[in-house]
């Protein structure tokens, strides 16, 4: 007999603007029916760590957060490289899937993309981060840019039962939509865009028009009690320790 193996680490972004009216809403993708683990399922942005997100040349590129303070955030049963590893592949993931980059310059300002050539540069690399051309921890040397790891708010931990055969203990991140970038409504790992607020989401599961898994809702459920993104980010964000 066969020993299951372990869950294998994932950090997921639910990726937030507000409501045309009021309120917040969610960046939710749709998988494709081809992929073997949540083919056809909306859930948010994200993937499984890799050796690269936990490499010393892609921890270096974080600013915003220490090894140490992403372990007290986490749980001190976690090394502080893995730990801050999470919030590498979580911004990786993010670009990865829907083209959204959460970086910051240098000198500590946030990544700004209103110059076209910048962005086209991006784009361009990105698909050279797809097709393993090119690894994120390069990309991010290439333009001096660092994961700007204080845009993301550590929001929950999910962990797939024992009885699964593909397991993940995933950790969810809650991060603002960038005012000058807009997530692709397609890409190589996604089948369909979408914004939604909580409440709508959860309608449209119960119509049966929005099939995901229960972590996903469970989420939307927790998000559905906030009346902006200033209020969830506000209860949730947590100052460096």
């Amino acid at each position: 007999m066969s020993t299951p193996s372990g869950p294998r680490s994932a950090a997921t972004v639910i990726l937030l603007r507000s409501g045309e009216a009021d309120g917040l809403e969610v960046f939710l993708t749709r998988r494709p029916d081809r992929m073997d683990v949540l083919g056809g399922a909306y859930v948010f942005p994200g993937g499984t760590l890799t050796k690269d997100d936990l490499s010393e040349r892609s921890l270096k590129r974080c600013a915003g957060l220490s090894r140490q303070q992403a372990q007290k955030l986490l749980g001190a049963h976690l090394k502080p490289a893995l730990a801050l590893g999470y919030w590498v592949a979580a911004i990786r993931e993010l670009f990865e899937e829907v083209g959204v980059l959460l970086a910051a310059t240098e000198s500590g300002e946030p990544l700004m993309l209103r110059d076209h050539r910048r962005k086209d540069a991006l784009l361009q690399k990105r698909a050279g981060l797809i097709d393993g051309r090119l690894a994120f921890h390069e990309l991010l040397e290439s333009e001096e840019l660092y994961c700007d790891v204080k845009r993301l708010v550590y929001f929950s931990h999910w962990q797939t039962p024992a009885e699964f055969s593909a397991r993940f203990d995933t950790r969810f991140f809650v991060a603002t939509l960038p005012p000058d970038q807009v997530p692709l409504e397609t890409s190589e790992e996604v089948a369909h865009g979408l914004w939604a607020t909580p409440e709508r989401a959860m309608q449209l599961y119960a119509q049966q028009k929005l099939p995901m898994i229960f972590p996903t809702y469970a989420c939307l459920r927790t998000l559905a009690d906030f009346d902006s993104v200033e209020s969830l980010l506000a209860e949730y964000a947590k100052a460096p320790l």
